[in-house]
């Protein structure tokens, strides 16, 4: 049967998108991750699974922020088995507050790699295990050509890779999917509780492949993602292409 122009047209961008990280939905699978409205940004509402994503922060609040909201999403990610290997240098994450995330510090290895340099390398060669559910780096640089490394890496093992970037002045272009920036924002108190409320962030999709970036204020409530602000579609950054 002969194939139309516009059947052949969606056949080639659904085969691109394939190569890229945005595979097609599994049937009854959680494909958003609990984001919800944020989802809204990726091709298909797909949060893009087996492929790379950066986090950014300039200060250890925003990387405590960015810390949380990768907690959130470990927790859908291991929902179907497997572990989460959490690489650093100078690891600033406490493991018992992952429970506040619904995260089992016990499905979670941390390596505490001695040198910097070593930290990429170690990264790579952990998402090339395909028993291995989603890998946490935490790191200061990544060039393009290092980030190249470990997209290729995901690509073939289908492993979710987080990469939290530490202490960065001026971003630079890599090979990553997207490319986030989470900030804390102050929590609404919950009614007769004295103290803090639920962790808020303000999120930032700065790039997204094939996507929309936009920028929400987002809530961990009752084990979810919520989003507290409609969201606003922003035009990328060149500073963060």
């Amino acid at each position: 049967m002969l194939q139309t122009k516009e059947e052949i047209i969606s056949r080639l961008r659904q085969d691109m998108m394939r190569w890229e990280g945005f595979r097609p939905p599994q049937p009854g699978a959680n494909n958003d991750l609990g984001l919800g409205v944020v989802a809204a940004a990726f091709p298909d509402g797909i949060f893009p699974t087996g492929a790379i994503h950066e986090f950014i922060s300039s200060s250890p609040e925003d990387t405590a922020a960015s810390g949380g909201f990768i907690a959130g999403l470990i927790q859908k990610l291991l929902s179907d088995g497997g572990a989460c290997l959490w690489i650093s240098y100078t690891r600033r994450i406490y493991p018992p507050a992952l429970k506040l995330f619904g995260v089992d510090p016990d499905r979670v290895i941390f390596v505490d790699v001695p040198l910097q340099k070593d930290v990429l390398w170690v990264t790579e060669e952990a998402l090339k295990c395909e028993g291995v559910a989603t890998v946490v780096c935490e790191t200061k640089d990544l060039s393009f050509t290092e980030s190249q490394r470990l997209q290729l890496a995901v690509e073939k093992s289908h492993v979710t890779g987080f990469v939290l970037r530490k202490d960065v002045k001026k971003a630079n272009t890599t090979a990553c999917v997207t490319r986030w920036k989470i900030r804390p924002v102050r929590s609404q108190l919950r009614s007769g509780m004295p103290g803090v409320g639920y962790p808020r962030w303000q999120v930032e999709l700065l790039k997204v492949r094939n996507g929309k970036p936009g920028n929400w204020t987002v809530e961990w409530k009752k084990q979810n993602f919520q989003t507290v602000i409609a969201p606003r579609i922003i035009e990328p950054n060149r500073q963060y292409a």
